[in-house]
């Protein structure tokens, strides 16, 4: 939960930190940015760090380092220096988020690694429904630097959790070099297979469809919805709920429906869901009918993206790690890019987030179609 969570926690005081540093909401989108933007390219390293020297010590420093920039953030005399700590809070979030699904595959294979890795994507998802929610109550009993020092609290108690109950999974014997040269052959060797872009571009755009509604969450809400700084739960719990109602799909179907085929159907599920966002926003672009069709494009996406991570680590057995960071970086990269020059674009109405989205889950049907075409005698993985 760490990623989102740290991403929206701070959603409901955008307004007060840009009054207090004098500044508008175009620059206090690259807050959010900022975290992206580093999370994205760190995101590339931890998990060939996880495969060299074990996924424990890398989640333990990356919590670490986590709680110590959100100290920063919270002591933060300008815009610059919060932009500064939110960079260095993306760079070590996603030790603990893209190691831990590294952790799943470790462990488990088939249709078992689909059921948690489906249940993992239903924590996941509280955390953008409760993080603008706990942001604007600790905003009703202190400053916006009580924010950071809540987050960085809830690193600190992870960072305890990690120690006492999470074993080690990458075996000795299993280990790849820890040397440049190495972790950079295992990087290409992941980045340049066709399957792995096909598979990266299917779920970052997917994914985009439905997280521009995340990113854009301070414009969406307070700005095209007219809503106040308590009333984020008006689009997020919607949405979460969605999105957890497609992850439990995912995992009680794992069983019975083949990964592909549960792709097959979610993807272009979220392509209709996105062509009806459109239709209703030029009608109503009013609560609550403008959650209705984003709330069925969730649900599309929780139903791919736990098979999606599985098909990209099941590509690569004695690289887990490092397919996980790169599956990862396509989708960071190109949401860092969604909140910082997409969202200020498209968000000067509904109707733009609406058309943006769909354009988004079309993008991410047809590199599915295009996956699906490349490979049609290849033999399925194991479970699915």
């Amino acid at each position: 939960m760490i990623g989102p969570f740290a991403i929206d926690t701070v959603f409901p005081a955008f307004g007060i930190i840009g009054g207090d540093f004098d500044v508008d909401a175009t620059a206090m989108q690259q807050v959010t940015s900022a975290y992206m933007v580093a999370f994205a390219v760190m995101s590339i390293f931890h998990g060939p760090l996880s495969d060299a020297v074990g996924r424990k010590p890398v989640m333990m420093a990356g919590l670490t380092g986590f709680a110590a920039a959100n100290v920063l953030a919270a002591l933060a005399p300008s815009l610059g220096w919060l932009l500064v700590a939110r960079f260095l809070q993306g760079s070590f979030a996603g030790a603990a988020t893209i190691v831990s699904r590294v952790v799943i595959r470790d462990l488990f294979a088939g249709a078992q690694a689909q059921k948690l890795m489906s249940q993992v994507m239903m924590i996941f998802s509280i955390a953008p429904a409760i993080a603008p929610i706990v942001g604007g109550w600790l905003l009703t009993v202190g400053q916006w630097p009580l924010i950071f020092w809540a987050v960085a609290g809830y690193g600190l108690l992870l960072i305890v959790a990690v120690a006492i109950l999470l074993p080690e999974t990458q075996r000795p014997e299993n280990r790849q070099p820890l040397h440049p040269s190495s972790i950079l052959r295992a990087l290409i060797e992941v980045g340049t297979r066709p399957a792995m872009i096909r598979l990266a571009l299917t779920m970052s755009m997917g994914f985009a469809g439905y997280f521009i509604y995340i990113v854009g969450a301070p414009i969406i809400v307070m700005d095209l919805l007219g809503q106040g700084e308590q009333d984020f739960w008006k689009l997020f719990v919607p949405l979460i709920g969605g999105t957890m109602a497609g992850s439990f799909l995912s995992g009680r179907l794992a069983d019975r429906v083949s990964r592909r085929a549960l792709v097959g159907t979610a993807i272009p599920l979220a392509v209709a869901a996105g062509a009806l966002n459109v239709i209703i926003v030029a009608i109503t672009p009013t609560l609550p009918w403008a959650v209705i069709a984003p709330v069925l494009l969730a649900c599309a996406i929780g139903t791919a993206f736990p098979v999606l991570n599985l098909e990209i680590l099941d590509l690569f057995p004695d690289h887990r790690g490092s397919a996980a960071s790169m599956g990862t970086f396509a989708s960071l990269i190109f949401n860092a890019a969604l909140a910082g020059v997409v969202v200020p674009i498209v968000a000067t109405s509904l109707l733009g987030v609406a058309l943006t989205g769909l354009t988004f889950s079309t993008l991410s049907a047809l590199g599915w179609w295009w996956h699906q075409r490349s490979l049609p005698a290849l033999a399925a993985p194991a479970g699915a």
